[in-house]
């Protein structure tokens, strides 16, 4: 009797073990995928949003054109960060987080703007009328998502992490927004491609974030500098609130 008792034990523990094995793929399969990120532009945005991305796990390569300025930063932050050129960073990136100033933007197109063409891009740009002149009035006149468009053709743009000082990123996202009452900060994001607004919003959440889909890229109005939309740190549910969205 305590024979076949023992039989039956090892034979419930055998048959456990190899159920957490064959779970072992669907589980991997679950977890976030972690991509390579090529970021044009190192400054307060880029450098805030990209180093948080370095610490979810993901790989990153930071642009300038003078790749060693960064070397310090890309030291500090660890293997998984990376210094190079423009060009470098978008043949590195599965996805490119472009966080230059909006002026650049003419320039930039004839530059990188044919490698970018395919690529994934999340553009946090913004148009100022005091440092951007006539294009900042071709963005009042076009909208900023199909300025933006207009002069990266064929990138699969998504405008993201542009309705925020960087300073509430830094405070906010990743290990800061997980002690948040109410839960963590919403960001607004608009794209045409369904493919790049889902990688869109996997980074986002990676950041420490809540992504908010507010429509295509002509609704990138909405949460454009200077619109109602700017500017709240709220969570995702206030922020589809704000901006009139279906919850």
């Amino acid at each position: 009797m305590r024979s076949d008792l023992t039989s039956r034990r090892a034979a419930l523990a055998l048959a456990a073990a190899l159920a957490v094995v064959a779970a072992a793929p669907a589980l991997a399969q679950d977890a976030p995928k972690k991509i390579r990120i090529g970021i044009i532009g190192a400054g307060n945005i880029g450098g805030t949003i990209g180093t948080l991305w370095v610490k979810d796990g993901h790989e990153v390569m930071f642009a300038s054109r003078h790749p060693e300025t960064l070397a310090a930063m890309v030291s500090e932050l660890g293997p998984k960060a990376k210094a190079g050129t423009p060009e470098e960073a978008i043949a590195f990136g599965d996805a490119v987080f472009f966080a230059v100033p909006y002026k650049a933007y003419p320039d930039l197109a004839k530059e990188i703007g044919p490698s970018l063409r395919g690529k994934v891009v999340l553009d946090a740009g913004n148009a100022t009328q005091k440092r951007d002149g006539a294009l900042y009035d071709e963005v009042q006149a076009s909208g900023i998502g199909t300025t933006s468009a207009k002069y990266f053709p064929g990138a699969k743009l998504v405008r993201a992490f542009n309705a925020a000082n960087y300073k509430v990123f830094a405070k906010e996202g990743a290990e800061g927004g997980k002690g948040r009452a109410g839960g963590r900060m919403a960001i607004p994001i608009a794209g045409d491609d369904p493919e790049a607004l889902k990688v869109a919003e996997g980074l986002v959440r990676d950041a420490g974030f809540d992504p908010v889909v507010v429509g295509p890229l002509k609704e990138a109005d909405k949460f454009a500098m200077g619109s109602p939309g700017f500017g709240h740190d709220v969570t995702a549910p206030e922020l589809r609130e704000k901006l009139g969205l279906a919850k």
